[in-house]
């Protein structure tokens, strides 16, 4: 009601222009009016709010839908101040039906394009709080974003059905259908997706991080939400569904930043353990590999076969494969050269052999003594034989 006697209105207003000279003048002022509001005021109004909802809602594809609308507007306003507004009125009764249609059909591409720019404020908003905020992750962003996506478009799917007077609630009970038919059919990929999203909540890794996923470990090279990506040490890429990772233990060797690795040095039985073990901690804290804090550690572990066991114990950071074996091999090398300065020795694997006096059985006397037991031991020959 309010609507048309707005319009009533303007047609009213428009009409009241009789001479040549005003329609001249209003049809002058209207079409620079429309032409600096259209293509000056929202362009630049769009190009300066960059940091706003209106730069989305007033660019692109909806802009040009409003500039349109200014065109439509002032051509039927045009018509309306020339005398011609009975044009207007016949074409619409004319119309009737193909004329809902249209509307419909209008109403339709203009929530679409709204949806298209709420999607592109969307990415934006996501965009600046993954910037902002230091506990979202590139992977987590993603998920943020395709999900809003996805429940937009769909709002926007119903409202469109809507407009044109589809029931929607047949359409749901068919899709609660269908639904529980794919959920039969595709239950592990479902499981994969719903575990996805667990995963990017509870963060148990992010992409470049050193995982080992059950028995399979590298550095994690992509997520998503059905699986997730590792490069394993010999250039291999192994994928992982998403519902396997979640249900397996996951060691991270990178979230810390510092990572602690054990070798292992064998040192003689009469060798002193303590100076042993002064020398080894000297001889690894000086390695640019190995950090200062936390400091080595060398403890005895355990009486070897031929040797005492010390374990050495000793902290990298930023760890990687390739730093963990670079520093396993500058401390091995360090610690072998300190020992031999020191004479500490390394002993290779032996065995000491002894016997011992057993009673009974059988006594070696040499090859004679067994000859000559043996003869007697022989039965003489018989005089028949």
């Amino acid at each position: 009601m309010f609507q048309a006697t707005t319009v009533e209105s303007i047609r009213a207003f428009l009409a009241g222009f009789e001479t040549v000279g005003s329609r001249l003048g209003v049809t002058a002022l209207l079409v620079a009016g429309l032409a600096v509001a259209g293509w000056v005021v929202l362009p630049r109004i769009a190009a300066r709010a960059r940091a706003s909802a209106l730069q989305w809602a007033l660019s692109g594809a909806l802009l040009r839908a409003v500039q349109l609308g200014f065109l439509v507007g002032g051509g039927l306003s045009l018509l309306v101040l020339w005398g011609h507004g009975a044009y207007i009125d016949e074409a619409v009764q004319g119309l009737n039906a193909p004329a809902a249609a249209a509307g419909r059909l209008v109403a339709s591409v203009l929530i679409a394009l709204g949806a298209y720019a709420g999607a592109r404020f969307l990415s934006d908003a996501v965009s600046n709080l993954g910037r902002q905020a230091d506990w979202m992750t590139d992977h987590q962003e993603e998920i943020v974003l395709r999900t809003s996506q996805l429940v937009l478009f769909g709002f926007t799917g119903v409202v469109i059905l809507s407009v044109w007077g589809q029931n929607l609630g047949g359409l749901l009970v068919g899709a609660g259908f269908l639904g529980i038919v794919v959920g039969f059919a595709a239950r592990q990929t479902l499981g994969s997706l719903i575990a996805g999203f667990v995963l990017m909540f509870s963060r148990p890794f992010t992409i470049g991080d050193w995982v080992q996923v059950g028995d399979q470990e590298g550095i994690v090279t992509d997520i998503t939400i059905f699986n997730t990506r590792l490069e394993n040490f010999d250039g291999e890429f192994v994928i992982i569904p998403n519902d396997r990772v979640s249900d397996r233990p996951i060691t991270n060797r990178s979230q810390k930043g510092l990572l602690r690795i054990r070798v292992d040095v064998d040192i003689d039985y009469e060798a002193d353990p303590e100076r042993a073990q002064q020398v080894a901690v000297e001889a690894i804290s000086g390695l640019p590999e190995v950090v200062d804090s936390p400091a080595p550690q060398v403890f005895p572990k355990e009486f070897g076969d031929s040797s005492v066991v010390l374990e050495m114990r000793f902290w990298i950071d930023h760890p990687t494969p390739p730093r963990k074996w670079k520093a396993v091999s500058a401390v091995v090398t360090s610690v072998k050269a300190a020992f031999e300065e020191e004479g500490i020795k390394i002993p290779f694997p032996q065995r000491e052999l002894t016997g011992r006096a057993e009673r009974g059985g059988f006594r070696v006397r040499g090859d004679d003594a067994a000859t000559d037991d043996a003869a007697d031991a022989a039965p003489e020959p018989r005089g028949d034989d």
